[in-house]
């Protein structure tokens, strides 16, 4: 099976390595798409466009977004014909912009002190840490680190993004500080029509929990075994 993964608002794509040596280990071929960070004018359409480009000859891949990438998955999945939409602690897209829904109420969605930040949390590696990598051990932290970069496509926030009807899967961790489980719990049943997938830890599963979120990605396809 092929895999494309799009990273979030807060790592570069090396966050998925871990996951995808352990998919290619069994088999499968993976790629992760690296979209621009200094163009924040680009509309989602024209990030789908850059992904395709990257996907290369993937075929009917498995779609795996993390945190904001959600807002892109959409025009993601129907650039590259994504047969499964996987979101890791992903926003998931309401019938409103993200703008308009965070002008109703910031606290639905997000933790208070995520809210309660002033500057980027990619700015600080303390804050960082605490934020995204608090369920990892220490070698975990510095490779997080590693992989910290601040994306922020601004003009797709104010974009309404129309949720295909696919198969999805929702990865939502259980002590994640940014978004709110309550919310992603609420939002994978009410927009996507799933149970979401709990497991322990923080907003990056992708970095302190690998290998369980490699067996989610494993049976998240028709194929499996």
């Amino acid at each position: 099976m092929d895999f494309v993964f799009v990273h979030g608002t807060t790592q570069s794509p090396a966050s998925w390595r871990p996951v995808a040596d352990l998919l290619r280990g069994r088999g499968h071929r993976t790629v992760a798409v690296d979209l621009p960070t200094d163009r924040p004018e680009l509309r989602a359409t024209d990030y789908a466009a850059i992904a395709r480009a990257q996907a290369g000859d993937a075929l009917a891949p498995v779609l795996v977004g993390h945190s904001g990438a959600g807002l892109l998955m959409p025009a993601i999945a129907r650039a590259v014909a994504a047969s499964h939409l996987v979101w890791v602690a992903a926003v998931v897209p309401g019938p409103v912009s993200l703008a308009d829904e965070l002008s109703v109420d910031t606290g639905e969605m997000f933790n208070p002190e995520w809210r309660a930040l002033t500057e980027p949390p990619t700015a600080d590696p303390v804050v960082a840490a605490y934020f995204l990598f608090h369920d990892c051990d220490l070698a975990g932290v510095r490779a997080g680190l590693r992989t910290l970069r601040l994306f922020h496509p601004v003009a797709t926030y104010r974009e309404v993004h129309e949720v295909p009807q696919l198969p999805s899967t929702y990865v939502l961790p259980r002590e994640d500080r940014t978004l709110r489980p309550s919310w992603m719990r609420r939002a994978a049943r009410e927009r996507l029509g799933v149970e979401a997938i709990e497991v322990e830890g923080g907003h990056c599963p992708q970095t302190s929990r690998p290998a369980t979120l490699a067996a989610i990605l494993g049976a998240a396809w028709p194929g499996r075994a």
